[in-house]
């Protein structure tokens, strides 16, 4: 690739190469932008390590994105889209990453759309792409839209590798060359069965990051308490959700602390680390069909909220019902080539359809109040407030430990 005459040096991948138009294009303000949003949200409060932002790793996806890219021998220009794509897959994160948008009626990626279409950014990517292509590719459409987002793609290489790295947690560590280099161009991204291995690994990798990163305990509350001030500011009109691509952490966070009230009573409790505690859990796979806690509505649970804090005389701001975000795991459905024949990866692996069934030991329905208001939910049942799914005869595996006590 001509004109590669910038290096950004990358804690990760090591020096990156940049040409000018990419540099040109990580010089405009929207991208800056992401320097000033952390990659994992507020999991530094729990990991004080995690402090990395969606800028380095925007970087990392573009170096992964690009060597896969060589690898399927793509011509110059769609290794050139491919990499402009994986630059600007994350430019319309709003503050906090995946936190805010637990909020947002809209996803991250149509507010990257929005971004790439309507700022300024769009007046440089024009010299010389197709912005439709670029936004194709990183909704995953088309045949190279699996590269950045699809189900074994390099966005979600380099998170892992990336976050295990600032988190200090090991489960994060994948064969990255192994998996690239298995990986093939046909209708769809496949992967050869000489790297089934690898990507058995990174299944397992994301299937321990959940619950000791992304859905760690006092993650889950943090995430929820922000969430909560969140909303209550959009409601209010004190943030106007249309714009929220515009503001970063700082932005968000000093908005919370100018205000009154509930709103910056909480953005004080979780600058001073002072959290609600959890003072019920129940395991999903204690129920036959536990999939059927995510078709309960957020009303639903505001109105189980409101029931808890009326019987027990609380605000029922400080209560906060909360279900494990669902385990998705999409690397499951990877598309595998064996002697010809396609199969999805569950279908070859046993450890893979293993961990399909295994993914609902690890999420839970808990209850969150601040610490003060513990003594008053000695006797507390939730079937009293909700109607609970039918109890399973099965016995479940469960994690090894209690993770509240390693805090």
């Amino acid at each position: 690739m001509p004109n590669k005459n910038h290096f950004i040096r990358d804690s990760v991948h090591g020096n990156v190469q940049i040409t000018k138009f990419e540099m040109d294009v990580i010089d405009q303000p929207q991208y800056q932008r992401l320097r000033r949003i952390k990659q994992l949200g507020l999991i530094y409060l729990i990991y004080p390590g995690a402090n990395h932002t969606r800028f380095e790793h925007s970087i990392g996806t573009m170096h992964l994105a690009s060597k896969l890219a060589n690898h399927l021998n793509l011509s110059k220009y769609d290794i050139e889209l491919v990499r402009i794509s994986a630059i600007l897959h994350d430019i319309g994160h709003g503050p906090f990453s995946h936190v805010s948008e637990g909020v947002l009626s809209v996803p991250h990626e149509k507010l990257t759309e929005y971004v790439i279409k309507n700022t300024s950014i769009k007046d440089k990517l024009i010299e010389k792409f197709d912005l439709k292509e670029i936004i194709d590719i990183i909704n995953g459409r088309g045949a190279l839209g699996p590269i950045v987002s699809g189900e074994l793609d390099v966005d979600r290489m380099d998170y892992l590798i990336r976050d295990s790295h600032y988190t200090g947690v090991s489960y994060g560590v994948i064969d990255i060359e192994r998996i690239i280099s298995n990986l093939k161009l046909e209708k769809y991204l496949v992967l050869d069965i000489k790297g089934v291995q690898a990507a058995e690994a990174t299944l397992v990798s994301r299937y321990f990051m959940y619950p000791s990163v992304y859905q760690h305990h006092t993650t889950r509350i943090v995430n929820a308490m922000f969430r909560r001030i969140l909303r209550m500011s959009i409601e209010k009109n004190i943030i106007n959700e249309k714009e929220i691509y515009k503001h970063d952490d700082s932005d968000l966070t000093s908005i919370f602390r100018n205000n009154e009230g509930f709103i910056k009573e909480t953005i004080t409790r979780i600058d001073n680390r002072e959290l609600f505690k959890r003072i019920h859990t129940t395991k999903l796979n204690k129920f036959k069909n536990p999939e059927t806690f995510y078709n309960i509505s957020k009303k639903e649970i505001r109105k189980v909220e409101e029931e808890i804090s009326e019987d027990l005389e609380i605000d029922k701001n400080y209560v906060i019902v909360n279900i494990a975000e669902y385990p998705e795991f999409d690397e499951m459905k990877t598309q595998v080539s064996s002697d010809g024949k396609l199969y999805h990866l569950n279908e070859i692996s046993s450890i893979v359809e293993a961990l399909s069934h295994a993914r609902f030991n690890i999420p839970d329905i808990s209850v969150y109040v601040p610490k003060e208001e513990k003594h008053k939910f000695k006797k507390f049942k939730l079937e009293n407030y909700m109607e609970l799914p039918e109890l399973s005869d099965k016995e479940f595996d469960t994690m090894h430990f209690d993770q509240i006590k390693l805090l």
